[in-house]
């Protein structure tokens, strides 16, 4: 009986969101851009019993702790326990956490359990097993020092893409992947969210993904369902409060020399507002001796030459691109734009070679195609910019200097279509001596930062 009522929920939920994907289509015809057409949805099945634990994805707590999430039926008692140890098998150290759950109209999530593990040792294997029972799974501890690397992808979505994408992010070794929001694009049909963690789980079960919300995360119907980010911050808790964050929503994290801050577009972000408040306090607590690289992440880009999704970054980058500029951050990434793109250091719409370099990456793969329309001729500010799938890669090697690359999906292929070689503005002479309150009187244009 409950198998069958869960196909009915789900049988409904697939044909609401096939009657608003054919508006959506629709409406999109009357874009000023275009996009190009999506690959086919993927919706893995759960081929495990129903007491075993699924949609397991992994985020860092803190310096030397792990939280380790996933998913169970809610008619049967899993323990919120992970059993985890340094050889197969093998587990000498067990840990309790909690579950929580929630409801979304005639929807049930099951119970969504959250456990903590650690202190964990650097750059270690270690296997676990969630809620007793199930398959073992094993992660990578991130290094101590230097070097360090991010994979840095945004708005997946589950498609044929999406598919593609984390393929090619998985042939080559990585430390941490970075998501500026937009994961399942549920949009309010909740079993799209159990379908994106079985499609993730491969990867977020082996690597720290942390992550930040973007507008498909929102998830409200005015009057009928006003609360919003139900399933994301149910489903992906981030260490907000280990930052000092009051929200889910926005918080900061630090790892082998890197502060990396994940900022949220769909949250108040005024001069009034906690988020600003918050990001004031976290930029001003970073020692740039220990901590040679700041790096930030929101959904709605700030600079953007595609005609998608134009100016739904400006009031926030007026809000807080000041902070960033004071604190000397290296590299602001945003998605929500389906295309990539890499502008030079800006400050107030200007070159400044004391300011971030700024990185639209909003090609993981989702359901809505890519935006293949830029405006022309191109900005100055704009470096190099396409409308095709793929991730990016940030190696950060060691005080001083990172690379940067971004890999186009090619079919069977991942194509290293961009990369530059970029210092740390706490290493830049002109930028660590001089007085933050003032745009220097450089600029940069070069592919070499």
């Amino acid at each position: 009986m409950n198998q069958l009522r869960v196909i009915f929920y789900t049988n409904i939920s697939v044909s609401i969101f096939l009657f608003l994907s054919s508006l959506i289509i629709l409406e999109a015809k009357n874009d000023n851009f275009i996009r190009f057409p999506p690959g086919k949805m993927v919706f893995p099945p759960n081929k495990r019993s129903d007491s075993d634990p699924q949609q397991v994805h992994i985020s860092l707590m803190g310096k030397d702790h792990m939280r380790v999430s996933w998913s169970t039926n809610e008619h049967f008692h899993t323990q919120s326990i992970v059993e985890y140890g340094i050889r197969p098998n093998e587990y000498n150290v067990t840990a309790t956490g909690e579950y929580t759950s929630y409801r979304y109209f005639f929807y049930s999530s099951g119970k969504i359990h959250h456990v903590t593990i650690g202190p964990l040792e650097p750059a270690t294997t270690y296997y676990y097993r969630c809620g007793g029972s199930g398959p073992e799974f094993s992660f990578r501890t991130p290094p101590a020092a230097f070097p360090l690397q991010f994979v840095v992808v945004g708005d997946l979505g589950q498609t044929e893409w999406t598919a593609s994408t984390l393929k090619h992010i998985d042939s080559k070794n990585y430390d941490v992947l970075l998501l500026p929001g937009d994961l399942s694009y549920a949009d309010t049909h909740q079993p799209l969210w159990d379908s994106f963690g079985r499609l993730v789980e491969p990867y977020a079960s082996r690597r720290p993904w942390m992550v930040t919300q973007g507008n498909h995360e929102v998830e409200t119907i005015p009057i009928i369902f006003p609360h919003p980010f139900k399933a994301y911050n149910a489903r992906w808790p981030m260490p907000y409060l280990q930052s000092a964050s009051t929200s889910n929503l926005y918080y900061s994290f630090e790892i082998a020399g890197s502060h990396v801050i994940m900022l949220g577009s769909y949250t108040d972000f005024d001069s009034d507002s906690d988020q600003f408040k918050w990001l004031a306090a976290d930029l001003a607590g970073i020692d740039r001796v220990k901590t040679p690289w700041v790096f930030a992440l929101v959904h709605a880009p700030w600079y953007n030459t595609n005609l998608a999704h134009r100016g739904e970054g400006e009031s926030m980058r007026k809000a807080l691109e000041e902070l960033l500029y004071k604190a000397r951050v290296d590299v602001v990434f945003a998605g929500h734009v389906h295309a990539y793109e890499r502008f030079t250091r800006i400050y107030d719409n200007k070159a400044e070679s004391c300011g971030p370099m700024y990185v639209t990456i909003g090609d993981g793969g989702n359901r809505e195609g890519l935006a293949l329309a830029f405006e022309n001729p191109p900005s100055p500010l704009s470096l190099f910019r396409e409308a095709s799938f793929g991730h990016g890669r940030l190696n950060v090697v060691n005080e001083t200097h990172a690379h940067w690359s971004w890999h186009r999906n090619n079919d069977l292929d991942s194509v290293e279509a961009d990369h530059l070689w970029f210092q740390s503005l706490s290493t830049t002479t002109n930028c660590c001596h001089q007085n933050s309150q003032s745009p220097s009187s450089s600029t940069t244009h070069n592919d070499e930062l």
